[in-house]
């Protein structure tokens, strides 16, 4: 047996590691009213319009939701084109909607990453939730926003504390991927080159 079937056959993944076929991806209140206070707003929304992107190519499922929109306005154009319909809320955490615990429970996702705002908001109190129902949660430090430095930045070390694991967008979508013999790999390059122009081209 050669050493690579030999690795095929016994490695084990990480606990923490995930995969397309065990995580799925939750969009949180990226929204127009919000996002006019956002600081990187548009890196932001590229960000995880990369996220979406990776996470259909690779078949996972993806969800999203909107706070009060008749307040705060719904979900950006450039996201809503990309995401299933996105039930509305009250509660600052996405869990208070059965629809979305329930519909990792039935893919059996038990792996999500999260990715919108606030990180000290309705990012924090989903994550916190999601980590009590025995979930492991994700969090793309560039995937995620809040109106002011600190609250975003106490946020993310609450939240690793916590059980939270920090990443960032292209670290997950490649790990998704889990290597170039995947069948959407050469997609998934794809969508990083476009990624990375658009950050290339963008103004200083």
């Amino acid at each position: 047996m050669t050493f690579q079937e030999e690795w095929d056959k016994n490695a084990m993944p990480h606990p923490t590691q995930m995969s397309a076929g065990d995580t799925g991806l939750l969009v949180i209140d990226v929204q127009e009213k919000l996002m006019t206070r956002i600081p990187g707003a548009e890196a932001l929304i590229r960000n995880i319009a990369f996220l979406i992107d990776g996470a259909r190519l690779l078949q996972m499922p993806v969800q999203a939701t909107e706070q009060y929109p008749k307040g705060l306005g719904v979900t950006v154009p450039e996201l809503a084109k990309r995401l299933p319909d996105r039930p509305d809320k009250l509660d600052f955490s996405c869990c208070a909607v059965p629809a979305v615990v329930e519909g990792f429970h039935r893919a059996a996702r038990p792996k999500v990453v999260l990715a919108g705002i606030e990180t000290h908001v309705c990012v924090q109190k989903t994550a916190l939730d999601l980590l009590s129902l025995g979930f492991r949660v994700y969090l793309p430090i560039d995937a995620v926003a809040s109106r002011f430095a600190v609250d975003r930045e106490v946020a993310l070390r609450r939240l690793e504390h916590a059980g939270a694991i920090l990443t960032t967008t292209e670290t997950a979508v490649f790990e998704w991927v889990g290597g170039a013999a995947h069948p959407q790999f050469k997609e998934v390059s794809r969508l990083v080159q476009e990624r990375m122009k658009a950050i290339q081209n963008q103004p200083n």
